[in-house]
């Protein structure tokens, strides 16, 4: 078969077909291609719509309750109000993602002079009762609403308002051949993660519910996890 040579010495073997298997014409072809590139391109820009949207209405709509927050965490335990983490993102590119502060300050040290917590955090990638956590993060984590601050990573176009969960270096090397997968998507403030047992749920369940997400998502989808997260949050069903 002949054809015509690309850029990168392949050959354009589709530009020069004049059917494809099962009768089909290139132009169908192409028409197929391209109405399904519009129908992605759409997809893409309606999320990134409501992303930004919502990110924007949500900062507004809660600032009182932002404002409340930082002054609790300010006054129940020394230390910053935000807590700053690195994450591998879409595509492998790393951002810091930002969440109210719901441990004491030296938490990292603590975990690594503790074995027991160590050991624990190592199997389960979590841990059932940290001693680590403050009051007013008990309550935070319970309500998720020490996940607020990042709507602003949303804003920015690191996250979106669903997606696969926040993932580190550690917890990605444990996706194995899946990494791929849930990393061509942004991680979400909220998932199937959060609305089906949140920290009740195991790390292979956690794994299997991004890649469902992944090989699933649609827009609908999106809106039937914002929808269910409302009464999740409401009622701190599974939280830590």
């Amino acid at each position: 078969m002949t054809g015509r040579l690309d850029a990168k010495g392949h050959v354009d073997t589709l530009a020069h077909s004049t059917s494809r298997p099962g009768g089909q014409s290139t132009e169908v072809v192409h028409a197929l291609g391209s109405s399904a590139t519009r129908a992605t391109l759409f997809q893409a820009a309606t999320k990134r719509l409501v992303d930004i949207v919502g990110s924007i209405a949500g900062l507004v709509l809660l600032s009182p309750v932002l404002i409340a927050i930082c002054v609790w965490i300010k006054i129940d335990s020394p230390g910053p109000i935000v807590y700053r983490r690195r994450i591998i993102g879409q595509n492998g590119r790393q951002f810091i993602a930002y969440k109210f502060r719901s441990m004491i300050r030296d938490a990292h040290s603590q975990l690594f002079s503790d074995p027991a917590l160590l050991q624990e955090y190592r199997e389960n990638l979590k841990i059932a009762h940290d001693p680590r956590i403050t009051r007013s993060g008990q309550w935070l984590r319970r309500t998720s609403l020490d996940e607020l601050p990042q709507l602003v990573n949303v804003i920015a176009g690191s996250m979106s308002l669903v997606g696969p969960r926040m993932l580190g270096d550690v917890e990605l090397d444990r996706y194995g051949v899946d990494r791929v997968a849930v990393l061509s998507c942004k991680p979400g403030i909220t998932g199937l993660w959060q609305v089906s047992g949140r920290q009740t749920t195991t790390f292979e369940v956690r794994r299997q519910l991004d890649v469902t997400y992944v090989r699933t998502r649609s827009l609908w989808l999106d809106f039937k996890i914002l929808a269910r997260t409302i009464p999740v949050v409401v009622s701190g069903h599974g939280a830590g």
